[in-house]
C-alpha cells in the first residue's frame, strides 16, 4: 500500500507539472506608467562645405603686353598692318580680356580697310572695356 500511495502522489505531481507548463501567465490588469516623450535630438550641424583654396593673386599682365601694343601702333603708323595685327594677337594671347588690346585690334582692322572685322572686334572688346573713354571708342568702332 505504501507503494500505491507513492505512485499516486507521483502521478498527481506529474499531472500538476504538465498542467502548469501548458498554462499561460498573464499579468493582472494594472495601468501602465505614462509614456514619457523625450524631445527630439537636435539635428547635427550640416557638414561644412569645403572652401576652394584661395588663388594666389595674379601678377598684372599689362607690363607684358603693353610693349607689344606700342610696337603694333608704330607698325600701323608705318602702314605695316600685318605686323601690327601679329603683335596685337600676340598681346591678346597674354591677356585675352584686355579692352585696350581689342580697341587697338579694331583700329588696325579699320585702318587696313576691313570694316566688318573692325566692327566684330570692337563688339567683342565692349565685353572687356574699362573706363568710359575706352568703351566709347569701342562703341564708335562697333556701330
Amino acid at each position: 500500500m505504501l507503494k500505491a500511495g507513492v505512485v499516486g502522489r507521483a502521478i498527481v505531481m506529474s499531472l500538476a507539472l504538465v498542467l502548469a507548463g501548458c498554462s499561460t501567465f498573464s499579468a493582472p490588469d494594472t495601468p501602465s506608467a505614462p509614456a514619457v516623450k523625450q524631445p527630439p535630438a537636435p539635428a547635427p550641424p550640416p557638414p561644412a562645405t569645403p572652401q576652394p583654396p584661395a588663388r594666389p593673386p595674379q601678377p598684372s599682365t599689362a607690363g607684358a603686353w603693353q610693349p607689344l601694343v606700342e610696337k603694333a601702333r608704330q607698325s600701323a603708323a608705318r602702314g605695316d598692318y600685318e605686323q601690327a595685327l601679329a603683335l596685337l594677337e600676340r598681346a591678346q594671347r597674354i591677356d585675352p580680356e584686355s579692352g585696350e588690346i581689342y580697341l587697338q585690334l579694331a583700329r588696325t582692322h579699320r585702318a587696313r580697310g576691313d570694316i566688318a572685322q573692325a566692327r566684330a572686334t570692337a563688339e567683342r572688346g565692349m565685353l572687356y572695356c574699362s573706363g568710359s573713354a575706352q568703351c566709347d571708342a569701342l562703341r564708335a568702332l562697333a556701330y
